[in-house]
């Protein structure tokens, strides 16, 4: 109807939201997905690689360089810290578990942060903690991401309890690339 506009929010939130605090609407599972986890625009619909440092996973991201490279994308690289537990004895209490992050994320972020092959390209390094599967999924959910590339896993272990490449392909909502 012309001359009839509502005029917004400031707050920019619809008037139903309006008359919920902010703390009780971050209770909404998607609103609490939106303010835990805000991700930068320009790494939208990119390509999530899982990256640890060994062989496997550095073919990973060559192919995943190359793949943001085509389709003029950028690239979430991913490092699942792992997280130590440790215990700590308080005298006559019972021993706590503490988790004791991973450091080997800041190596990684200087180690690409010099790489000649990333300089071309839009990237970020995403650290979480947890199962690899489930963190990589859930980075490519709040990047919603094209695709995620993940290196395949040559031993007995990934024989014996399944790998990370396997468990990810049959559980993901989103193609994923197992690079031998």
């Amino acid at each position: 109807m012309a001359g009839h506009e509502i005029p917004e929010p400031a707050d920019r939130r619809p008037p139903a939201d309006r008359r919920q605090p902010l703390a009780e609407s971050a209770a909404l599972p998607e609103r609490a997905t939106e303010l835990r986890h805000p991700c930068d625009p320009a790494f939208r619909h990119g390509v999530v690689v899982g990256f640890d440092g060994s062989l496997s996973s550095e073919r990973a991201l060559s192919y995943a360089v190359g793949m943001a490279r085509r389709t003029h994308s950028a690239l979430i690289i991913v490092h699942v810290a792992n997280r130590l537990p440790a215990t700590v004895w308080a005298g006559c209490e019972p021993p706590v578990f503490v988790d004791v992050p991973d450091h080997r994320t800041e190596v990684l972020g200087l180690e690409l942060a010099c790489a000649d092959h990333l300089s071309e390209i839009s990237w970020v390094l995403v650290e979480r903690g947890g199962d690899i599967c489930h963190e990589l999924e859930e980075v490519g959910r709040e990047y919603e991401a094209d695709a995620i590339v993940v290196g395949g896993t040559h031993g007995l272990v990934g024989r014996i309890f399944g790998s990370v490449a396997g468990r990810l392909a049959r559980r993901a909502q989103r193609p994923v690339v197992v690079i031998p």
